[in-house]
């Protein structure tokens, strides 16, 4: 169970910055922080991609 939601929190880390690094040159980022980690952890992708369209649609 713990290996299993460390391995999630690993991937959503690295799902994260793989965006940012791919979005620091249009100016998109998603902080990485407990939260975002949190909320990509448990939804994967689609977590990231509703960060991203709640950030830039309703912020």
């Amino acid at each position: 169970m713990i290996k299993k939601l460390i391995k999630r929190f690993i991937y959503a880390a690295f799902l994260l910055y793989g965006y940012n690094l791919i979005s620091v040159e249009f100016n998109m980022m998603v902080p990485i922080n407990l939260y975002n980690l949190g909320l990509v952890m448990f939804l994967g992708p689609f977590g990231l991609i509703s960060l991203i369209l709640f950030k830039y649609l309703i912020l």
